[in-house]
């Protein structure tokens, strides 16, 4: 059987949810379908590194037997022995330095999609500096898309986020990509993640505008926007995992970091939401589940998903949430990580933040409709394999 080999360039590859893409994308299980069309895929993966670790990178090549990665001295490029990861230290907001790396590669026959991590992440933060989660967020997608038109790389996945739904209309109903969006968000963050959805919606329709105006090369882009709600967990194996810088803003590398005694307690803030005990319910995805939903993606635009009566999003844009559609409270994530570390983990009541909703889950039918996807692992799965990193990298990559 053939196999076709593509080159994906993935942008912020070395952070949590990119690297852990990265183990989807080398894995051998990612190369076969089930209808025949195989693919095996390789990686160029560009970071700045500011938010991320290029050991997360080895720890890929070790995942998915690709043996030694090494990185140069002074850390601007690296790669494994056969040059399926490949690894280029460079900011996306660096249009010179990012047109470098497609230029590298086009004698090589250039990309055959992107997937678009980078960008800064921290919502409280996004508040603080504003202007710099606009200039880098939107900045490198601008960069980005720039450079892949010039280079003919017309496919590409983008990292947003359900902060784009903002405050809903009815907490209590499930989210679909229906829902309004942009109107109620309550955090910059969430704003740059609508403003590059919009700018990937007006350049995918300019096509077709240029055609009609007479320039026949303007070829169509496939476009797959994925809206992450709550990832969580880390790789089975526990050599991977997040590793946030300073003190975590998501709720359960917090509570993993109490329980391995980095830090005194979790603070649960408010209890006195209508929910069953009190306290915000969210959707809570393992983080191999949101990777693998990268793969399919990439194969649906492709037209080569593994399920059999999922479509084809050649050419098209198109937008799925990505989560389990169940929905866990702040007390049932903080219980089920105690049954997986095997004793309480210590936690305090505090009053509740400004902008935190009651409810937020996901209505995850359409991927599952239209790529194939769906979320295989359960809470469980997601405290046993965050527990499993932290106890094997109590301080994360720090000291690797």
């Amino acid at each position: 059987m053939t196999v076709r080999k593509k080159r994906i360039l993935v942008t912020g590859g070395c952070g949590y949810i990119g690297s852990h893409t990265l183990v989807s994308l080398l894995d051998p299980a990612a190369s076969s379908s089930s209808h025949g069309d195989d693919v095996e895929y390789s990686v160029v993966v560009v970071d700045n590194l500011v938010n991320s670790s290029s050991e997360s990178l080895r720890r890929v090549a070790d995942i998915c037997s690709l043996g030694d990665f090494s990185i140069e001295e002074d850390g601007s490029k690296g790669s494994d022995p056969h040059g399926r990861l490949v690894f280029r230290r460079v900011d996306c907001c660096d249009g010179p330095a990012l047109r470098g790396v497609f230029e590298e590669f086009a004698p090589l026959g250039g990309f055959d999609a992107a997937v678009h991590f980078a960008g800064l992440k921290a919502v409280g933060e996004s508040k603080s500096i504003p202007l710099k989660y606009y200039e880098v967020n939107i900045g490198a997608t601008w960069t980005l898309l720039n450079l892949m038109e010039e280079f003919g790389c017309r496919s590409i996945v983008f990292s947003s986020s359900a902060t784009v739904y903002g405050i809903a209309k009815d907490e209590k109903a499930k989210l679909k990509e229906t829902d309004e969006v942009g109107a109620t968000i309550t955090n910059c963050y969430g704003r740059t993640k609508y403003m590059i959805e919009q700018i990937l919606g007006d350049f995918h329709g300019s096509h077709a505008i240029l055609r009609d105006q007479g320039k026949e090369d303007a070829q169509d882009w496939s476009v797959t926007i994925l809206r992450y709600f709550n990832p969580a967990g880390a790789h089975p194996s526990g050599k991977m995992g997040e590793d946030p810088n300073g003190v975590p803003n998501n709720l359960m590398p917090f509570v993993a970091q109490v329980a391995v005694g980095r830090r005194p307690h979790v603070t649960i803030f408010g209890n006195d939401y209508d929910t069953p005990d009190g306290t915000g319910i969210r959707d809570y995805l393992h983080v191999m589940d949101l990777a693998n939903g990268h793969v399919a993606a990439l194969r649906y635009m492709a037209g080569s998903s593994d399920d059999a009566n999922a479509r084809s999003g050649a050419g098209r844009l198109s937008v799925f949430n990505l989560g389990t559609g169940t929905g866990y409270s702040v007390i049932d994530m903080i219980n089920a990580m105690g049954k997986a570390v095997g004793k309480p983990i210590p936690n305090v009541l505090g009053p509740r933040r400004p902008g935190d909703v009651t409810i937020y889950v996901a209505n995850p039918g359409l991927a599952k409709e239209e790529m194939g996807w769906e979320a295989k692992k359960d809470l469980d799965d997601m405290c046993e394999d965050l527990w499993s990193w932290q106890t094997n990298n109590p301080n994360g990559y720090a000291y690797a």
